[in-house]
C-alpha cells in the first residue's frame, strides 16, 4: 500500500523554512549549470547554423581551419573550370577565393584588446553565403580600403560604427556597413574584398576556396576529382560539415559547466540531506504510526525519497526561471581554432531545461537517500514513544 502524494506535499509546506532554504540552494545550482551549458549550446548552434547546402570548401591538406590553410592562385584557376562547378547567367564560375587575416582591435569602453578575423571574399562571396544580410550602410567597394563588419561584433569593438575608421597593420580601413549573419560563425568576422586583403596584408595565397556546385552528384564527383589530384594536394569538405566540426571552443565550456555543477551540487545535496533529516526527526512518531497502520518499510523509504525529489524539482524549476532571462543574450569568447573573438548567444533549449530538471531530481534523490533509510528503519515502539 502506497502513501498518498498529498501526504508528502503537505509535509513540504508545513516545514517551509527549511524547505525554502533547500529549494533556493538547488535552484542556484541548476541556474549556474544551465547558464554555463547555455554558453556551449550557443557556440555549437553558431557553428551548426553556418554553411550552405551545395557549397564545398577547399583547403590545403592537413589544415584544421581556414586560417592555417593556403590555396594558390594557380590552383584556383585550375579548379574553377572543373565540371560540377555552378556558373552564373554569364557563364562565370560561382566561386569565392577567401583570405583570412587575424588583426587586433581595442574593445569599447577601454576594456582591453582582442583579435578579430578579417575575411577577404571574392566577388561571389556574398552570393554564396545567403545568411549574411546587410542591415546598415552599404557593401564595400573594392580598392577603396572599405570593410563591412558584423553588427554584433561592432557592438563590442571601438571605431567600428558605420563611417568610422580603424587602423591595423599600418593601414586605415573605413567601415561602410554592418551585416547580420543570422547567428552563424560569420557574425564574428569583418569582410572586405579578397584581392585587396591579399595586397594590403601582403598575402601571396588565398586561405580557402568556396565553390557552389550544380547538384549533389556533381559535388561528390568534384570532391573525388580534386582530392585524387596529387598535383593539387587539397582537401574538399561540404561547407556545412566543416562548420559543424568547428566546435572546439564549446568543449572546455561544457566541461566547466559539468565541473561547477558537480562541485556546487555537493552543497545542494547536503542542504537536501539536512532538510530531510530534520523532517525525519520531527516526524518520528508519525513514522511509527504509519508502521502500525500497516505501511511497510519500503513504502516509507519511497515516500521520503519522493518528497526529497519533489523538493529538488521545485528548486530545479526555480533555477530554470532564474536562467531564462539570459536566453538570447549576446556575448563573446576566445576561439581555440584561430584565437579570435567569437560572438554568439546564450541558448537555453528545451533539451537543456530537461537536463536541468533531471539534474535537480538526481540531487534530491541523493540528498534524501540516507534520511529515507533512517526513517524506514525506525523501531515502531520507540517511534511511538517519541515526544
Amino acid at each position: 500500500m502506497a502513501l498518498p502524494i498529498k501526504y508528502n506535499v503537505r509535509n513540504v509546506f508545513v516545514r517551509w523554512r527549511s524547505t525554502l532554504a533547500t529549494i533556493l540552494g538547488v535552484g542556484l545550482v541548476v541556474a549556474v549549470y544551465m547558464l554555463v551549458q547555455a554558453l556551449a549550446v550557443g557556440l555549437e548552434a553558431s557553428s551548426a547554423n553556418s554553411g550552405t547546402e551545395g557549397n564545398l570548401l577547399v583547403m590545403r591538406k592537413g589544415s584544421p581551419a581556414e586560417s592555417s590553410s593556403q590555396v594558390k592562385l594557380a590552383q584556383v584557376k585550375t579548379i574553377q573550370y572543373l565540371e560540377g562547378v555552378a556558373r552564373d547567367s554569364q557563364g562565370k564560375p560561382l566561386i569565392s577565393p577567401d583570405v583570412l587575416v587575424l588583426i587586433n582591435l581595442p574593445r569599447r569602453e577601454n576594456r582591453g584588446e582582442a583579435n578579430i578575423l578579417i575575411r577577404g571574399v571574392g566577388p561571389n562571396g556574398k552570393e554564396l553565403r545567403p545568411q549574411v544580410n546587410l542591415v546598415e550602410g552599404r557593401w564595400f567597394v573594392p580598392g577603396r580600403r572599405e570593410v563591412v563588419i558584423s553588427k554584433r561584433l561592432s557592438a563590442r569593438f571601438a571605431n567600428t560604427g558605420v563611417n568610422e575608421k580603424f587602423k591595423t597593420g599600418g593601414h586605415e580601413l573605413t567601415v561602410v556597413g554592418h551585416f547580420d549573419a543570422g547567428n552563424t560563425a560569420f557574425d564574428s568576422e569583418i569582410w572586405m574584398d579578397g584581392d585587396e586583403t591579399r595586397s594590403i596584408f601582403d598575402r601571396e595565397n588565398y586561405s580557402s576556396l568556396l565553390i557552389k556546385t550544380t547538384d549533389p552528384v556533381s559535388a561528390t564527383n568534384l570532391i573525388n576529382r580534386i582530392e585524387k589530384d596529387k598535383t593539387l594536394s587539397l582537401k574538399v569538405v561540404p561547407e556545412t560539415a566543416f562548420y559543424k566540426t568547428q566546435t572546439k571552443t564549446a568543449g572546455p565550456i561544457r566541461f566547466l559547466g559539468d565541473f561547477l555543477a558537480t562541485a556546487m551540487s555537493v552543497g545542494a545535496i547536503f542542504a537536501a540531506m539536512n532538510t530531510m533529516y530534520a523532517s525525519v526527526g520531527a516526524r518520528t512518531r508519525e513514522v511509527g504510526t504509519l508502521r502500525v497502520l500497516g505501511f511497510r518499510r519500503r513504502t516509507i523509504l519511497a515516500s521520503f525519497l519522493l518528497e526529497g525529489a519533489f523538493l529538488a524539482l521545485v528548486g530545479g524549476v526555480l533555477g530554470c526561471i532564474l536562467a531564462m532571462p539570459m536566453n538570447g543574450l549576446a556575448t563573446g569568447t576566445l576561439s581555440f581554432d584561430n584565437f579570435s573573438e567569437v560572438v554568439f548567444e546564450f541558448r537555453i533549449t528545451p533539451k537543456l531545461i530537461s537536463k536541468g530538471l533531471l539534474f535537480s531530481v538526481i540531487v534530491g534523490l541523493i540528498g534524501s537517500f540516507l534520511p529515507a533509510i533512517r526513517a524506514a528503519r525506525l523501531p515502531v515502539i520507540a517511534s511511538l514513544k517519541a515526544l
